[in-house]
């Protein structure tokens, strides 16, 4: 299993032309095999984002309580549950024995025997022989080699046999934890547009969940899964010869994949039909079921790559709107790297460009339009001068602070920096000035034809107008306040 998450560099020429296999559940697998919890999380938030799983099915999914099952209880299929325990005491080193990678390796032998001979009618409905299943369950058992194509054994033996390893471990393949989960995935259906829910199965969903479902399964539950759902698969497409369709080999397997060990019928009851159902849509699309969602291979890729790792389909959805900078952050990175420096050039050119249209203006004769020039310069913050004797661009003025400290500073601080300001600038700027001094300004012209008395009232009203307007400012900053 380690072997997905490893580069392996092939110095062998003769294979450097043959097409590179591209595995997109790289960082998937990669992220489960080192940090499982991790893994887990992602998985199961976005399980019960599907489906809806109280606190003690979601416990027992998470392996944290022992899984609740029907008939747990249940007296009457007492002797039924003695009577298989007592049949799998005698374990062998494949049958009655935990799933294993050994065991799966000699399984796999009887499936690969069975794609050679998917035309069998009845195939896993008609029974074998017994006595050659018996010698080829001792054989397995044993590890010693088998020649299937020998033709010593029918096809129906092997498959009576498959079925029977499946029926012999100790749980069934899609294990108890996961049966809950079964059951809701197999109430998801469709809405109609006043929101209600209809009788029609949501596919899409379904799928979603069958596909994170079997993330978190063991890794040699979830490898015979998938072989024996290929084989089933590819069993269905040629029902027209074996006459198995996807529900006959749901029948024959539900028992085996997914009802809980030692229960009865009578112990699901109406679950049956869903347990059923269930497993004739596995087989349909098990040609999906196996692939991460795409929301996950994003998560996993985005954790290794140092982003910040988003939980579900919706936050991906928001990751890949347009404007996003996070799905790619190594290039947005470089692309940072790469303005700063274009930025720092495009500035040193704009300064070198200035100082030479300086001199060039410096050197012109004089003249209304050079003094224009000069003091467009002069406002200019970078314009460098080629003399001392051309005056320095004023010091830029300080913008009053917006900010909550800032207010904090002007109350604690009170008038000075008010009177500061008023005896920098002599005059108040235009805007400053209200509605009534510019209305007096434009009925008595310029200060130069006023007598002094009139400047002296004009200079008082200013002072009582700016008097007015810092006492409303203090009340409405005191009032936010």
């Amino acid at each position: 299993s380690d072997a997905i998450c490893n580069f392996v560099i092939c110095n062998d020429s003769s294979l450097r032309s043959q097409p590179i296999i591209f595995n997109p559940d790289f960082f998937v697998e990669k992220l489960r095999h080192e940090k499982p919890e991790v893994f887990t999380e992602l998985v199961v938030s976005n399980i019960t984002r599907l489906i809806d799983l109280p606190g003690a099915e979601l416990a027992q999914l998470m392996g944290e309580e022992d899984p609740k099952l029907p008939g747990a209880n249940s007296t009457a299929s007492g002797f039924f549950r003695s009577l298989m325990s007592l049949k799998r005491k005698e374990k062998g080193v494949v049958f009655g024995s935990p799933l294993t990678e050994e065991g799966i390796a000699q399984v796999s032998q009887l499936i690969e025997y069975l794609h050679k001979n998917l035309r069998a009618e009845g195939l896993f409905r008609v029974p074998g022989n017994s006595i050659r299943q018996q010698i080829l369950k001792d054989a397995l058992n044993s590890g010693t080699d088998i020649d299937l194509d020998s033709g010593e054994f029918h096809s129906n033996d092997v498959a009576t046999l498959l079925k029977m390893f499946l029926g012999e471990l100790p749980e069934p393949l899609l294990t108890h934890k996961h049966f809950h989960a079964h059951l809701k995935i197999a109430d998801l259906t469709l809405f109609d547009e006043k929101g209600n829910k209809t009788s029609t199965p949501d596919k899409e969903r379904q799928i979603e969940a069958l596909q994170l479902l079997f993330l978190i399964l063991p890794a040699p539950n979830r490898s015979l899964l998938k072989l024996l759902l290929d084989l089933l698969y590819q069993t269905a497409k040629k029902q027209d010869k074996n006459k198995m369709s996807a529900h006959n080999l749901a029948l024959m397997f539900a028992p085996h994949i997914l009802w809980p060990r030692n229960v009865t019928a009578n112990d699901l009851q109406e679950n049956i039909t869903k347990l059923n159902n269930g497993v004739t849509f596995m087989i349909k699309h098990s040609q999906k079921l196996f692939k991460a969602p795409a929301y996950i291979r994003e998560c996993a890729r985005l954790h290794y790559l140092g982003s910040r790792a988003h939980t579900s389909k919706d936050d991906l959805d928001l990751l890949t709107s347009p404007g996003s900078k996070e799905l790619q952050p190594l290039k947005s990175q470089k692309r940072s790297r790469l303005d700063t420096w274009h930025q720092e050039e495009t500035q040193q050119r704009t300064e070198e460009a200035l100082k030479e249209l300086f001199r060039h203006v410096h050197n012109m004769p004089d003249s209304a339009k050079k003094k224009k020039l000069i003091r467009q310069f002069n406002k200019h913050p970078t314009a460098l001068t080629p003399g001392s004797d051309v005056p320095t661009s004023p010091a830029p003025r300080r913008t009053r602070s917006r900010s909550f400290s800032g207010l904090i500073k002007r109350k604690v601080l009170g008038t000075p920096v008010i009177l500061e300001r008023k005896s920098r600038d002599a005059t108040p700027e235009p805007e400053r000035v209200s509605k009534e001094n510019v209305h007096l300004l434009q009925k008595c012209g310029s200060p130069a034809h006023m007598s002094q008395a009139k400047l002296k009232s004009l200079e008082g009203r200013k002072e009582e107008s700016c008097r007015r307007m810092r006492a409303h400012l203090l009340s409405k900053d005191s009032s936010s306040l």
